[in-house]
């Protein structure tokens, strides 16, 4: 269960870096949605690296019990 929760917690990137693209797109005509986008973009890459910390931790700890 673990190495597919690995692979899924990538898909934060991706969806992180869309994010980002669409922000810079979108930066020269509409400054309220690019905001919005890059905006989504850091919380996003901030809920991967805690995903990603939080699992190690868990992985840590159960290596630890056996």
């Amino acid at each position: 269960m673990t190495k597919i929760w690995k692979f899924f917690q990538y898909g934060y990137l991706i969806v992180a870096v869309i994010c980002l693209i669409e922000g810079i797109v979108r930066w020269s005509e509409e400054r309220e949605k690019a905001y919005m986008f890059l905006g989504a973009a850091i919380f996003i890459t901030l809920v991967f690296f805690f995903k990603r910390h939080f699992r190690k931790k868990v992985e840590k700890r159960n290596n630890l019990n056996k």
